[in-house]
């Protein structure tokens, strides 16, 4: 195993302490204030990073966002302030992308447009003020905080590749009976532990969404994602929530092909199993619960809208001009190949496509019909 600062702070803390649950142990890797991944300040997506998410393709997904968001704000009654609000932006790519457009082509939603981006974390949030700066654009986004910090408000949530990045505990059946899994220190490296489930919710949402789970398999619990769904579903007044991941609705994500969960690590683009590898270094991740987020959304306020995979998603919205807003101004011939190409990997079925699914909740408006979900929501 890779030796890292984090893996020595968490050998020595585990050896005085005793063994914490595999929740906590992700916690600590993307989120330690020192040595966690996501802390650290470095670049995590695109070529230089461990993994690509969609703004890191192309504009064409902010554009394509964009163009369902001032759909929202028409069928909201189009306020005089329609709030953005970017959960989990990174270094701020997506924002740049779709500010950016919106001025040049939605004029009149950009003058009602207000537009927030939560990153917390100081080193974090300090990325994200530098790359919004070099575009000219600070000054245009919102930034508090946390959304603990951000006054309700009418528009809509975004976020994309945000929950899978949430910790999550580890369940398995044992012997006949539910086990967690806790991370110990065993001599020089770390190692699994089975014990007691932490938390009584922990099991509750094990015999809500996987009751079939089998001897000897392996689930995740994302207690973190839907306490985040509910204080989200707080702050909104009117609008929607669109929550963009990779996962599934529990019928399809807790089955027997997944025996050991879908747990991974991301290093320099190479997906690995090992989640003791390089602890700090790479990013850990599970798949997305979606019937959990769509059910603590409905407890907190929220109706289901639709649900569909990114590709069904962004040929919706791209039909109705033939995808117009996928090339640039002057474009060669050859730049545009290279545009349309991305643009297949952002919507390939076996790919980005129908891997990442698209999950939209509103409020305070009936039964709105989005041009994104013209083609059905899909897995129902």
């Amino acid at each position: 195993m890779d030796q890292t600062p984090l893996k020595a702070f968490l050998l020595d803390t585990l050896k005085r302490s005793g063994p914490v649950t595999f929740e906590r142990y992700m916690a600590l890797c993307l989120y330690h204030p020192e040595y966690g991944y996501y802390t650290q300040g470095q670049d995590r997506s695109g070529v230089a990073g461990d993994y690509f998410t969609s703004p890191d393709l192309h504009p064409i997904f902010a554009r394509l966002l964009a163009r369902q968001a001032a759909e929202m704000w028409d069928m909201l009654g189009r306020p005089s302030r329609f709030s953005w609000v970017e959960m989990g932006p990174g270094r701020g790519l997506f924002a740049q992308d779709f500010l950016s457009w919106v001025k040049s082509a939605l004029p009149g939603f950009a003058s009602a447009l207000d537009y927030v981006a939560i990153e917390p974390g100081p080193t974090q949030g300090a990325r994200l003020r530098e790359g919004l700066a070099e575009k000219g654009l600070e000054g245009e986004v919102r930034l508090p905080e946390n959304l603990q910090h951000l006054q309700p408000v009418t528009g809509c949530f975004f976020s994309n590749e945000l929950v899978d990045s949430f910790p999550v505990a580890v369940v398995t059946r044992a012997s006949g009976h539910l086990s967690e899994v806790y991370v110990a220190a065993q001599g020089d490296e770390l190692c699994e532990k089975l014990g007691r489930i932490s938390n009584p919710a922990i099991a509750a949402a094990v015999a809500r969404y996987a009751n079939q789970l089998q001897e000897g398999c392996r689930v995740e619990v994302n207690l973190t994602a839907t306490q985040w769904m509910r204080a989200v579903a707080k702050k909104l007044i009117r609008g929607f929530v669109i929550t963009v991941d990779y996962g599934d609705l529990a019928k399809y994500l807790y089955i027997e092909d997944r025996r050991q969960g879908t747990l991974l690590t991301y290093h320099r683009h190479w997906p690995s199993e090992d989640v003791f590898t390089a602890p700090g270094q790479a990013d850990l991740t599970a798949h997305v619960n979606f019937s959990a987020l769509i059910d603590a959304g409905k407890e907190a306020g929220l109706h289901f809208t639709g649900f569909t995979s990114q590709q069904k998603f962004l040929l919706a919205l791209g039909e109705a001009n033939q995808f117009a807003d996928l090339y640039e101004p002057g474009a060669s011939e050859i730049e545009n190949l290279k545009a349309r190409l991305k643009l297949k990997r952002l919507i390939h079925p076996e790919g980005m496509g129908n891997i990442f699914k698209v999950l939209i909740q509103h409020r305070g408006i009936a039964a709105p019909s989005l041009t994104g979900l013209k083609h059905g929501s899909i897995g129902l």
